[in-house]
């Protein structure tokens, strides 16, 4: 369904240059002689790329209708990620070129919202945080402390973050999924 440009705003869904775009700003502005455009940010649903836009008059746009499924991911199958929608109990599988970055904050049990466009699922979104554990780190040094900078530790997604040093093996921690960095130590 086409808009006008004046109706772009955050928080809506559009379809643009063959993408699907999330607006997570827009600028509207007006120059004297010329006419109106909007400076937009844009995510893309399907890559999480953000960019920045300038949608002028002419380009074309529409609005795109994005349903959000509640699903779990139950297993991995080399590079298939097997995922079941809590409801129904019916399994689905996505190939790990379409998940991207997402895979590396995926366990067991983990519940995501599958993003699904004119019936098809184009990616899936995160929860903010995600507890992993870590299966590699270097040990930690008498009178390291809590405020002293960090070390690289591996996460059982195979994923490697910044942790304080007083993180060891075996501990759980959380991670933020958008930024990809250590949080709190769960326990």
């Amino acid at each position: 369904m086409p808009i006008d440009l004046g109706d772009i705003r955050p928080g809506l869904t559009i379809e643009y240059e063959g993408e699907i775009y999330y607006v997570l700003s827009a600028e509207h502005a007006k120059l004297g002689r010329g006419g109106a455009f909007v400076r937009a940010r844009l995510r893309n649903i399907k890559t999480n790329a953000v960019v920045d836009k300038t949608i002028k008059p002419g380009d074309r746009f529409d609005l795109a209708f994005i349903e959000r499924k509640q699903m779990q991911f139950i297993y991995r199958s080399d590079d298939e990620y097997v995922f079941m929608d809590p409801e129904t109990y019916e399994q689905l599988s996505l190939h790990k070129s379409l998940l991207g970055e997402a895979t590396d904050y995926l366990k067991e049990d983990v519940e995501v919202q599958a993003i699904m466009y004119e019936g098809k699922i184009i990616g899936i979104e995160l929860p903010i945080t995600v507890e992993l554990e870590v299966i590699d780190t270097e040990p930690g040094v008498r009178g390291d402390t809590a405020s002293g900078g960090s070390k690289p530790a591996t996460l059982e997604t195979g994923l490697v973050i910044q942790v304080p040093f007083f993180i060891e093996k075996g501990d759980i921690v959380k991670v933020d999924t958008r930024t990809g960095e250590y949080v709190e130590r769960v326990r």
